[in-house]
């Protein structure tokens, strides 16, 4: 099949990067697949444009083809996420194209956006096709809920919210939601009530219509709703969560001049569901030496960054609180068994040394390698619980290890993903694994 000629017009790769020059520059993205080893085939979601997936090392890369003013917003919207801390894809660079004997002002070329495929994640389509990822479904909405949330928070205005639009990642038996489209969306020091009720309404309908759609297409399970009121109910689910969440999140307390143990339980409260506070304001509420606290809320990583100063540990949220419960159980052994205090840190280093490395160890030998190592630690964390519960006693990490292996090897689907690198070798040529060079953070420029 012929394809229209091109030529890279310029390429923009943040540093840190390959520089991308042995691609198919010369082709139309949806040709790439026809002459380029580097592409591969990853779990995704529906997308209206072309999108290509191209393997450099052990990292993957995905390539969307728009107009180059709609690449160049998604780009910079990207990057304003990515500043804002914001849950959601890696803005890697932006190229644009020429197309030979075809005159096309600068705006209206061809672009293609180029982002960091976000490794171990999957497309929502998979939770409710692949045998083994059952038990995830239910945990869709308040991942979407929570996404929604921290998005609104930080100024974000969607404008297409869907599940093609969103990627999932695991996180010790919840899931955490990322962003990976933002072709009609803008950011804002703070979103109006009204800008909040028109992104949850887009929700609504995409999601229903996005469910519905893959149950006409796909044979679900017989306890899973078949009609689109049914899917509607569940998008209303959703909001329903959502609303209760940004209760809670902007809820605003009364205090007496003698309560200042209630600011306390406040910052708690929001520490368990995962939000740093940034600020408590207090003000005067207008009725007698009362006060009104109102907390500010910065991100929902509370406890990732607990941990990851910690241990150096990068893990999802949910992830981050149990191993941290864990750490605080080596604590309280190590101050039994000592008889005197011990910091936390220090039970931090004693657990990495004699339970987390040793156990991941064990694991990959026998398993092989995966990309969420602190998924898979907690899954034995959850296996060991179950055994425990059974057995009315602690069964110990040993045993729970060995048991989790077993079931892993008859039941494959409930291990994180293998490695993404891993799989795409499996699928490309050796070439695929070829390092190439790195560039710098500076605008290249063809022709």
């Amino acid at each position: 099949m012929s394809h229209p000629a091109r030529r890279l017009h310029s390429l923009h790769i943040r540093q840190g990067h390959p520089d991308f020059l042995d691609l198919p520059w010369e082709l139309p993205l949806e040709a790439w697949p026809e002459r380029s080893p580097r592409v591969v085939e990853v779990p995704r979601g529906l997308s209206r444009h072309v999108v290509v997936f191209v393997s450099y090392g052990a990292t993957i890369y995905a390539f969307k083809e728009t107009p180059a003013r709609v690449a160049q917003r998604e780009y910079d919207l990207l990057r304003g996420l990515e500043e804002r801390r914001l849950p959601s894809v890696v803005p890697v660079g932006l190229a644009v194209q020429t197309e030979e004997g075809l005159e096309a002002a600068p705006g209206d070329r061809p672009g293609l956006l180029i982002t960091q495929y976000l490794a171990s994640s999957l497309p929502y389509r998979a939770l409710f096709m692949h045998q083994g990822l059952e038990r995830y479904r239910s945990r869709l909405l308040d991942a979407m809920a929570g996404l929604l949330v921290r998005l609104h928070l930080g100024g974000f205005f969607w404008g297409d919210c869907s599940l093609s639009n969103v990627l999932f990642r695991r996180d010790a038996g919840e899931l955490q939601a990322y962003a990976v489209d933002a072709e009609t969306s803008e950011l804002h020091e703070q979103l109006s009530a009204g800008q909040r009720e028109m992104d949850l309404q887009i929700m609504e309908e995409n999601i229903a219509g996005g469910l519905a759609d893959l149950s006409a297409r796909v044979e679900l399970a017989e306890e899973l709703p078949q009609e689109l009121e049914a899917w509607q109910e569940t998008a209303a689910s959703i909001r329903q969560r959502y609303e209760r969440l940004w209760a809670e999140i902007n809820r605003e307390l009364i205090l007496q001049p003698h309560e200042s143990y209630r600011i306390h339980e406040r910052i708690r409260t929001l520490n368990d569901l995962g939000f740093s506070v940034g600020e408590v304001e207090l003000v005067a509420s207008g009725q007698g030496s009362q006060l009104r606290m109102r907390t500010i809320v910065t991100d929902r990583e509370y406890h990732r960054h607990q941990l990851h100063s910690l241990t150096g540990i990068v893990a999802e949220e949910r992830q981050a609180s149990l191993l941290l419960n864990e750490l605080r159980e080596m604590k309280a052994t190590l101050t039994r068994k000592l008889d005197r205090s011990v910091p936390l840190s220090v039970a931090a280093f004693r657990w990495l040394d004699e339970r987390y490395h040793p156990t991941l160890s064990r694991l990959q030998k026998d398993l092989g390698r995966v990309a969420d190592t602190a998924e898979l630690y907690c899954q034995v964390l959850e296996h060991k619980w179950f055994l425990s519960e059974r057995a009315k006693r602690d069964v110990g990490l040993d045993a729970a290890l060995q048991d989790y292996v077993a079931l892993t090897r008859k039941q494959p689907g409930i291990v994180p993903l293998l490695e993404d690198a891993a799989r795409a070798a499996g699928s490309s040529s050796q070439e695929v694994e070829e390092e190439p060079p790195r560039t710098p953070p500076a605008t290249r420029s063809a022709g």
